[in-house]
Formats: structure tokens, sequence, C-alpha cells
């Protein structure tokens, strides 16, 4: 038997014991199993089966892109990275509609609907290459996808938090438990479709995702009585209101559905989108930040001080100015050099600090200062993904030329990260505790310096390696494992910690925009990914050995670097959080329960020693 099916066996035994487990968990008759909510296992397993389809298709995505569509090394990396950035940054509108009318449980329901069909359509594969009329198909089932998952990720994730009072402390053991769902989900999807894909073709593979999309599908519907009625709209006659002729919960299902036709032209013209995200992403960020600055402190923005306001606008004109500047040159609309929209974006900066600087100074308010702790996490979010997704582009190549596999596919490899977090998951789970107890856990900026630290230690061991091994010769498969090893640990330090930082700091009507920023930031990050592994296959767009590693050799250094820096500054930002002000709010804080919160411990967003009850005060 080889490797390969001993794998696939593996994978499919995992799959069936988690199944088992969930369906004992929701049948049981008291509200509660393991100390959660079942509301939480529907979630885990809705989740599970996304994650499954997800990433049993990216497992394959960039070998489908170079074996079948005939595409170049560099070319099929940035395609990856547009596509994983689009898929990060449609949860943006899917957050703010969620927000503001549809409610997290119908978005995440339309939005399944939709990425099961975009999951089905990858299985037309044609006969490949790009003169093939079958790749429209293939990039209107990218279209689908990015669409779906605008509508479902950010969503999902907020409905987690919907289930517990803001300073529950089982929120973190919540998220961890979730993120433990998506990762057997990545992990399995990852070893079924990908054994498919490259045993029994491409449409096998594909196809096995779109049948984990349609299971996850059913398990949000069948099981829905048990999310107790959380994340539905904050007003269900706004939906009913006609517009234009239409009630407005149709509408907005048929902007999504009219949406896919703009995504499948946009994925196809990868510059337009880093541009797009270069500009929408500035907006994103200028707009939580005139909130956090004016409306939090002063209840609106048009009671903030008018020259905090002009002087606010104009810094982000400036800024706004530098950008379309700087993305009109890349696109060739315009000759200009490079550093005349910089100085422009530069000086609109330095205003906007001057501004922040003021308003802090002249009006003390704890949620404002949550909004820019917020602000400087999300912004470390393109760093770690930009270096972390190499894994489904540039390192999957790597690993399937110039690595000794010992036969296994190296699709499965991609299966490597999704089984370290299931293993390291609950290690780090229980170690944030142990050492809050003892005051020696270090805060959620410090674990974010951390996991950049690691991510950059990975590049730099996997480039040690494969140069002691020799550069003759194939690089040993340990290396493979150790980089995994390291950027999973990484991604611990980050992921979950971020997740249930954005739900627990952000204000209540803000929850998914804020969530949706959030994975605004890892679309970034995606896009990032893709040019960096652009960058590996030189000029020639086919990457070698020595191209890859001599990129890797950088991004580690300066990620290293940059890991530091976030550590040092980690107390400064840790204070922004004001953990010990944080309250519940009135309509999630159980009934007759007053919770207090104790002066932060060198702590995570939440652990047993930031908050408890009263009574055991």
């Amino acid at each position: 038997m080889s490797f390969n099916t001993i794998i696939l066996i593996g994978g499919i035994v995992v799959l069936v014991g988690f199944l088992l487990a969930g369906a004992y968990a929701v049948t049981r008759p008291q509200p509660e199993v393991g100390g959660h909510p079942k509301g939480l296992y529907v979630l885990f397993f809705a989740e599970m089966w996304e994650r499954f389809s997800y990433y049993g298709m990216r497992a394959l995505l960039i070998f489908y892109l170079t074996k079948h569509w005939l595409f170049d090394d560099s070319k099929a990396n940035l395609i990856y990275g547009a596509y994983t950035s689009l898929v990060y940054i449609t949860p943006v509108l899917g957050g703010y509609l969620a927000d503001k009318w549809l409610g997290q449980r119908k978005a995440v329901l339309f939005g399944a609907i939709i990425l099961t069909g975009g999951h089905f359509l990858m299985a037309f594969e044609g006969n490949g290459g790009q003169n093939d009329a079958t790749i429209n198909i293939f990039w209107l089932a990218l279209s689908f996808i990015i669409v779906g998952s605008g509508f479902l990720k950010a969503n999902i994730s907020v409905i987690v938090g919907q289930l517990y009072p803001r300073t529950d402390i089982r929120r973190d053991g919540a998220y961890t438990i979730f993120y433990m769902g998506i990762n057997v989900g990545a992990a399995v999807g990852t070893i079924i479709a990908g054994w498919l894909g490259e045993n029994w073709g491409w449409s096998w593979g594909f196809g096995a995702a779109g049948v984990g999309m349609l299971l996850g599908l059913v398990v949000f519907v069948v099981f829905r009585p048990l999310l107790l009625g959380q994340g539905e709209p904050t007003d269900p006659q706004a939906l009913k209101r006609p517009v234009a002729g239409i009630k407005l919960e149709w509408l907005i299902y048929g902007a999504g559905l009219v949406s896919i036709a703009i995504i499948w032209a946009l994925i196809q013209y990868q510059d337009v989108i880093g541009t797009l995200m270069l500009i929408c992403g500035a907006i994103l960020l200028l707009y939580i930040l005139a909130v956090g600055m004016f409306e939090l402190p002063y209840g609106s923005i048009a009671k903030a001080p008018s020259g905090s306001r002009n002087l606010f606008n104009g810094a982000s004109a400036l800024i706004l100015i530098g950008a379309l500047l700087y993305s009109g040159t890349m696109l060739g609309f315009w000759a200009m050099s490079d550093w005349i929209p910089g100085i422009i974006a530069l000086a609109g900066g330095a205003l906007l600090v001057a501004v922040i600087l003021q308003q802090s100074m002249s009006k003390t308010d704890h949620a404002r200062d949550r909004i820019f702790a917020i602000i400087f996490l999300i912004a470390l979010q393109p760093v770690f993904w930009g270096l972390f997704e190499q894994a489904g582009g540039s390192l999957s190549l790597f690993t399937d030329r110039f690595v000794n596999r010992a036969g296994i596919d190296a699709s499965l490899f991609q299966s490597v990260n999704p089984i370290y977090i299931i293993l390291l998951g609950p290690v780090l789970a229980a170690l944030w505790p142990f050492l809050a107890r003892r005051n020696m856990e270090p805060s959620t900026p410090a674990k974010f310096g951390i996991g950049l630290v690691l991510l950059g230690s990975g590049f730099l061991a996997l480039n040690w390696g494969a140069h002691a091994a020799g550069m003759a010769v194939a690089t040993p498969v340990i290396f493979i494992f150790l980089i995994y090893f390291l950027h999973t640990a990484g991604e611990l330090c980050l992921s979950p910690v971020g997740l249930s930082a954005m739900n627990r700091l952000s204000p209540k009507h803000m929850a998914s925009l804020i969530m949706a920023a959030w994975f605004f930031g890892t679309a970034g990050g995606n896009f990032v990914a893709g040019l960096i592994g652009e960058a590996t296959g030189g000029e020639s767009g086919d990457a070698t050995k020595q191209s890859i590693l001599a990129i890797y050799s950088t991004i580690g250094w300066v990620t290293v670097a940059i890991g530091v820096g976030v550590m040092v500054v980690a107390p400064l930002v840790k204070k922004l959080l004001h953990l010990d002000t944080l309250k519940d709010d009135p309509d999630t804080a159980m009934e007759g329960e007053r919770e207090i919160g104790e002066p932060q411990a060198a702590g995570a967003v939440q652990t047993q020693s930031e908050t408890k009850p009263l009574g055991n005060a």
C-alpha cells in the first residue's frame, strides 16, 4: 500500500470520527455540551465543510493552473494570489450588508448556496490550455466562490461570538474550537480532493470539494434552531420594504448575483485587482478611523470639533490622491515617477498622525483607543499572510520539483499545516491560561510579534536546510515539515487570537464590518503572496530552486525584524485595549449577572485572569 493511499485512508477515518462526535453533540437533550452551547458545534461543522471545499480546491489550484491551463509559474502565482485575495475582500461587502440589513444567518445561507454552485462548476475542466473556451467556466467558478465567500466568511465567525456574552471567559475557547473545525476541514479536504485530483483527474478532486460545500449547507439549514436566534436581522421589516418595486432582501440577493459577472471580468486582470485593493483598503481603514475618532467619542461625526474633522478630511484626501496617482502609474494611464505619489501619501499620513495625537490628548475615550489597536493589528495582516500563503503557491511548486517527497503527491503536503493546527491548537489553548495564572502570558500584540518571528524563521530554516543538503540534490522533506511547523506555530499566535480580538473589541454596531476589515487585511496579504510568488519566477516566468530560495531568504529576515519591532511596541498597544473597562452589552449579558474586568494581566484578548463574575471577586 502506497503512502498516498495510507494518507487518504487516515483522512477518511478522521473525518468519520469527527462526524460521529458532532452527531453526538448536537443530539444531546441538554442545551450545552462540553461547556459550550450546541450552536457552536453547528457552526463548527458548517465551517468545517466549507473549509473542506475551499482548501480541497486550493490544494489543486496552482497545479491546475500550471499543468492543465498551462500558465507559467509567475502568472500562475499571480492568478492564485489575485483569487485568494478577492476571497477575503468580498467579506467587506458581505459584512456590511449583514450588519445593515440581512443579518448574519441569511448572509451565510446565501453565501453557502453560491459557494456550492461555484465548487461544482470547477469540475468542468475541458481539454486544457489557454485557448480552450472552457477556461471561461473556470473563471466563472472562481467568481462564484469569491462572491459566496464574501457573504459567508466574516459572518459565520461573528455568529460564534454572538453565542456568548462579551466578557464570557469561554469565548477564546469557543474560537479555538471553531478554528479546529476550520482546520479539520482543511486537512481532510486537502487529502481527499488532492488525492482524487492527482490520481483520478481534476474534475474528481473539484467535484469532491463541491460535495463538501453542499454538506455544509445542509448542516447549517437543518440545525438552524440550535443557533438560538443569533445572527437574525436587526430590523426584519426593513428587508420587506420595496425598493423600485422589489423587496430589499431580493434586491440584495440580485446584486450579489450581478457581482458574480463583475468578478468574472475582474479576476482575469490581476493588476486591476491590486489597484482596487490599494484604494478600497485606504478608504475602509480611513472610515473605521473616522468612526473611532469622531463618532464613538462624540456621538456622531457631525458633533466632533470641526477643526479636527477638516484636518482629517485633508489627510484622507492626500492619502487617496497618492493612492490614485500611484495606481494610475502602475496601470499605465500616465507616466509619473513613483516618488511623487509617495510624497503626497506620506504628507497625508503625517497629517493623519497629527490629528490622531491631537484627539488622543484632547479627549479620552476607550472605545476610540480600541479602534486604534484594531487598526494596528489589521495592518500586520498583509505582512503575515503575504508570506504564509506561499504554501499554496511557490512553496507547493518548490515541494513538487525540488524536494525528496518519497512518492507522496505534492498537493497532500498542504494538509500538513491544518494537521499541525489540530495537534498544536489544544496545546496553545492550554498554554495561554497556564501563563496567565502566573502573570506571564504575552499580550495580544506581543503574540502577533511572536507569530511574525516564527513565520520568518520558517523561511530561513528551509533556506538553510536546502543549502546544507546541497543545491544540486533534492531537499530533504524534513525541512518542508519544519517550515510548516514554524508557520503553524506562528499562525496560532496570530489568527485565532486576532479573530477573538476583532469580535470582542469592536463596537457592536460595527462587528461584521470590523471582522470584514480583518479579512480585508488577509486579502491584502494574499495579493502580496501572489506578487512574491510571481517574483520567484524571475524574468523568464519559470521558478528555479535558486530564485525561490533567494526570495525566501530576503522575506525571512525582513519578517523576523518586523516581528521583533512589534514585540517592542506591544506594551504601548496593550494599553489601548482597555480590557479593564470592557463590559457586556446589555442585551447579551445573562440576566442577573454582573461582570467586572480586573486590571489586565499580561493577557491575551480573553483569559480567565482578565474577567470573572462579581460574585467570585
